[in-house]
């Protein structure tokens, strides 16, 4: 229960250091024959809203008993509420809401005349169609929301509130559809989030993953899938799956994820099934080429004369004095180089960095016998293939792998490299999950038609999305 109504607004005012903070706004009015008190924030209300609701108030001249009465007779704006804890108040006014402090009463109301800065949806840069919803998400949880409602108009359709980060306290919903298969990870995904017990979630959803995977934060497979397409995001629930919206951030987080479910794509869906098949394929073979193709061709080079002899054509025509190894690695070393500085490249200056990325890495860096030609083409390739995997973290995955085994062929040939690759394959079949889903689903467990999925694009029909 509020205190008094001056105790309750100089507690408010304490709390909220007004005037100290300019943004921190309030208007006191008299309401019939009550002072009303209004805390908001400058920026964050809807202006001619709340201009409205002032003229309409300063009209009302009969006496009201209880604040149920004043909200029903006084506000006529649709969304408003009942708070009678001060610290709810506090939280909810800081979070764009505007709170009423009623002389008399000893609760208070509080209004939802948010309305956030924000940018169009346009459609993101890292998972493109050529056919189909060309929209994408922004970093406003509601409107997020809306765009995932706009595609699944189902009453059993649940979205629940939650509030993670003692200080930051950041908004976050979870969406899914219970279909009975789903309602235990639900309650898992819920309880580990509701027990989070931190300051802020600075960095929005790798914070969150981070708390979540707390002990195997390092460990290179990737266990959160993110879209920031309100399509996907949408057949993702249809599928069974749960999906994080967050407030600030212009993705949502889908739960649970396997590694297979990496492979998909959206382009996968918005063409024919023969196709989508085909590109599906495509881009599972690009990977595992991807990842093998360095290491394999070092192991035939380093092997020498004792190489099979269909595969001689491999063999370098022209060494320099620098190894192939320490060639292989300063050469990822700079492909993440110009990637990293590609992101801060002022688009001004992207022409020019394109020419000197292609003189670093072409003829010149041959003609100063750091490459030879032989590992430009097959970096060229990795690179290249790298794009091709619409997850950017998997993409670094395979990279890691790929130097892990580029490192037990240099020291233990043959025998490093099949050990390399037994050891790869038992550090993803035991990859820890957030839920209890398995990570190599539907391999382990063996599920036939999801199984079948995997390198199929099913067409469209009742029993799928």
């Amino acid at each position: 229960m509020l205190k008094p109504y001056d105790i309750t607004n100089q507690q408010l005012h304490t709390i909220l250091q007004i005037p100290n903070n300019f943004d921190v706004l309030t208007r006191e009015l008299v309401v019939g024959n009550r002072r009303i008190m209004c805390y908001y924030l400058n920026g964050f209300i809807q202006s001619a809203v709340v201009e409205n609701l002032f003229q309409f108030l300063l009209q009302v001249s009969k006496e009201i008993d209880t604040i149920e009465q004043w909200q029903a007779h006084c506000i006529s704006y649709a969304d408003s509420k009942i708070q009678e804890d001060i610290d709810t108040i506090v939280t909810l006014v800081l979070s764009g809401m505007m709170g009423i402090v009623i002389e008399g009463f000893d609760k208070a109301l509080v209004l939802d005349v948010r309305i956030y800065p924000q940018r169009p949806p346009t459609e993101p840069d890292d998972d493109r169609v050529l056919r189909g919803s060309h929209m994408g998400f922004v970093e406003t949880m509601v409107t997020n929301i809306v765009m995932i409602r706009r595609r699944i108009r189902d009453p059993k359709l649940k979205v629940e509130y939650l509030s993670v980060g003692s200080k930051s306290k950041t908004d976050m919903v979870l969406m899914y559809l219970p279909n009975g298969e789903n309602e235990e990870n639900y309650r898992i995904l819920k309880d580990k989030i509701t027990n989070i017990t931190i300051p802020s979630l600075t960095l929005s959803q790798q914070s969150l993953s981070e708390c979540l995977l707390r002990k195997s934060k390092y460990h290179p497979m990737p266990r959160i899938r993110y879209t920031e397409r309100p399509d996907a995001a949408a057949a993702s629930i249809y599928e069974g799956k749960i999906l994080v919206v967050m407030d600030n951030t212009p993705s949502v987080m889908i739960f649970p994820t396997s590694l297979f479910d990496f492979q998909q794509e959206t382009n996968d869906y918005y063409f024919s099934p023969l196709i989508g098949t085909y590109l599906r394929w495509i881009r599972m073979i690009v990977f595992t080429v991807s990842m093998l193709i360095t290491p394999i061709w070092y192991l035939i080079i380093d092997s020498g004369t004792n190489a099979p002899e269909f595969l001689q054509f491999l063999q370098i025509q022209e060494m320099n004095s620098v190894h192939i190894f320490v060639q292989l690695l300063v050469a990822e070393f700079i492909i993440d180089t110009i990637k990293i500085a590609s992101l801060n490249t002022p688009k001004a200056l992207s022409g020019s960095f394109s020419m000197i990325g292609a003189l670093v890495l072409g003829e010149f860096a041959v003609q100063a016998h750091i490459f030879v030609p032989e590992v430009l083409l097959y970096m060229s390739f990795v690179a290249i293939a790298n794009f091709t995997q619409p997850h950017y973290e998997l993409g670094y995955t395979v990279k890691f792998f790929r130097i892990f085994l580029l490192i037990c062929i240099f020291f233990f040939q043959l025998p490093g490299f099949i050990i390399g690759l037994v050891l790869i394959l038992i550090l993803v079949a035991t990859t820890p999950t957030i839920l209890p889903q398995k990570y190599l689903f539907p391999l382990i467990p063996f599920n036939k038609k999801r199984f079948k999925e995997l390198f199929l694009r099913v067409p469209i029909s009742r029993n799928n999305s």
